[in-house]
């Protein structure tokens, strides 16, 4: 044995290898003394080989003093494991190393937080000592599965005719819809770099220069709260930009590419064969959410009709005072009890909610139950029951006002109906595109116009329909991805003409001075000849959350930062020196404490 530290990995001796002299290195992943005879297993990256050590080898008085986390060198022989003590868990688990030398390569303090096991310790222990987090199995396992998800995705691309190119980090700062994160020149006292939120005007300028098919992994920057499905401060999308494409262009470029990762990467489970389309409006109506999870497959429904002149004097007066109110009913199927039907009266209450109507028809009864029920009458709750699709054994549960007020709770019931009920497919990928999204919106902060979405997108119908129609019917050429209710990415067929972009931006407030400041370069290039672009970013740690099966974000990341967007490993964000400071001309202004 040549090698100073060893002969073979952890994870690569099999029951061939007996009877060979070899040599490893590793962690000390556990010790345990058996009448004696110690064991050792010992870990690296490729796995794990058991250690037995004799009280007769010369290795057992060093074997004695380790422990767990301590880096050693075992060199001995490759033996079977004795008959019934097989682990056939493990690729090694059919052999043993029968050790005649033990090396300590460095030693380790008490851990701060255990290596074996999955046991769940606080998040700042965890981001403080990250590179003990990373050591145990399926944090580990999650890093090497977004490295192969990322290998897929770029050979995916590539097989699809698109090249990988890299965009500029220090870049100018853009009104995207988050906050940038600032860099100060030191060569130009008083001006900013900024981080890029995402590569959007370079890859658009990448189509103006003819490069026709563009990906990249790319990070992006965004000075964001963190979320469950966000990480704060940076994240890594897959960018796509193509030119001379139709909206079904991209779909069709995209969606084999997700559809084959997630069969190749999520264990089998069945992945939907083609995503169906679902617009904004629709999504909204039918989900109370344009991140809609099909997986639950209640659909709300409006009901309006059966409460217009009714007996419930509450709904009914509603709808009398004002033609925008709506009455929507969540079907429940099974959840035909009183008790459950109160459970979810009372949640509704918990969110600051007066309440949530009910209909529901249980075994035994003519007719249905409860006070809505009672107030309409047999005839309307039998009209309601015909239209959900509901029966026996059913319950019906109903919002009402102006459905730009209500719809985010009325999807936030659905949600809580469909898991109470255990209605949600647990083993599945169910995918959907989320098109024909409003171009603009209305800013009540402002009391103004303002974009929806992205402004870079080509209002359906053109120039024709931003001179003619009422800006907020107009819809855009916007489309997400959206997987079991995480909304994936994000993208559009680009505004490539200068006067549409012109009359878009005046729209939303924007003159073409401010155009020019904020986009000039894109806006000039656009002046050159522009081809017919458009593209989309899925999210490459939401992607590989979902594959990974974790709830949070922070569990695929190596390094992430906490909720306060600190990196408790590092110490970032640091103070600067006064030199440093000064150097870069900055005088700080701190708010008072």
């Amino acid at each position: 044995m040549t090698h100073a530290y060893r002969s073979h990995t952890c994870g690569q001796l099999r029951i061939d290898h007996q009877g060979q002299d070899i040599r490893l290195s590793g962690w000390v992943h556990r010790v345990r003394d058996h009448g004696g005879l110690l064991f050792i297993d010992l870990r690296d990256h490729y796995g794990l080989t058991q250690i037995v050590i004799d009280p007769a080898s010369p290795a057992f008085k060093a074997a004695e003093k380790v422990r767990s986390e301590w880096v050693i060198r075992v060199d001995g022989k490759v033996q079977p494991r004795p008959a019934g003590t097989e682990n056939k868990d493990i690729p090694t688990g059919e052999i043993e190393i029968a050790a005649a030398e033990i090396i300590v390569h460095s030693e380790a303090k008490e851990l701060p937080l255990p290596v074996f096991g999955d046991t769940e310790y606080p998040e700042d222990i965890r981001l403080k000592y990250r590179f003990l987090d990373l050591r145990r199995d399926r944090i580990h396992g999650n890093i090497m599965k977004r490295g192969a998800i990322i290998d897929s995705l770029r050979r995916r691309m590539k097989e699809q005719g698109f090249f990988e190119f890299q965009t500029p980090i220090l870049t100018a700062s853009s009104p995207e819809g988050a906050r940038d994160y600032l860099v100060p020149s030191r060569v130009h006292p008083g001006k900013f770099y900024a981080l890029p939120q995402a590569p959007q005007q370079f890859k658009q300028l990448l189509m103006m220069s003819g490069f026709d098919r563009y990906f990249q992994i790319a990070p992006c920057f965004r000075d964001e709260d963190a979320r469950a499905d966000r990480s704060p401060g940076e994240f890594y999308q897959l960018d796509i930009e193509m030119s001379f494409v139709t909206q079904q262009d991209v779909f069709d470029a995209v969606e084999p590419v997700l559809r084959g990762v997630f069969e190749e990467f999520g264990g089998g489970l069945p992945v939907t064969p083609k995503f169906p389309m679902i617009a904004f409006r629709d999504s909204v109506r039918w989900y109370g959410t344009d991140k809609p999870d099909l997986r639950n497959p209640i659909k709300m429904q409006n009901v309006t009709e059966h409460f217009k002149g009714s007996g419930f004097k509450v709904f009914a007066g509603m709808i009398a005072a004002d033609p925008k109110v709506e009455v929507w009913a969540i079907p429940a199927p099974k959840g035909g009890s009183r008790a459950f039907c109160d459970r979810m009266n009372s949640w509704a209450q918990q969110q600051g909610q007066p309440g949530l109507g009910y209909v529901f028809w249980r075994d035994g009864e003519e007719g249905a139950a409860g006070p809505i029920a009672k107030n309409i009458g047999p005839e309307r709750t039998e009209a309601i029951k015909a239209q959900l699709g509901l029966a026996t054994g059913d319950a019906a549960f109903f919002v009402a006002g102006v459905p730009a007020k209500f719809y985010k709770f009325a999807g936030e019931a659905r949600t809580k109906a469909g898991d109470e009920l255990g209605l949600i497919a647990k083993d599945r990928f169910d995918f959907c595109w989320i098109v024909d999204f409003p171009m603009y919106e209305w800013n009540e902060d402002d009391k103004k116009v303002d974009f929806s979405h992205n402004p870079f997108s080509m209002p359906q119908g053109g120039l024709a329909a931003l001179l003619e129609k009422d800006p907020l019917e107009i819809l855009a050429y916007q489309y997400d991805i959206v997987c079991n209710g995480v909304e994936l990415s994000s993208g559009a067929i680009r505004n490539h003409r200068p006067d549409v972009m012109k009359k878009a931006f005046e729209i939303a407030g924007y003159p073409e001075e401010v155009l020019l400041e904020k986009f000039g370069g894109m806006y000039r290039a656009f002046q050159y000849g522009a081809p017919p672009h458009g593209g989309i970013a899925p999210g490459v740690d939401r992607i590989v959350m979902l594959l990974c099966n974790e709830p949070n974000i922070r569990e695929v990341v190596l390094f992430p930062m906490n909720q306060q967007a600190e990196d408790l490993l590092m110490g970032a964000p640091s103070e600067a020196t006064p030199k440093q400071l000064r150097e870069l001309h900055i005088r700080l202004n701190l708010p008072e404490a």
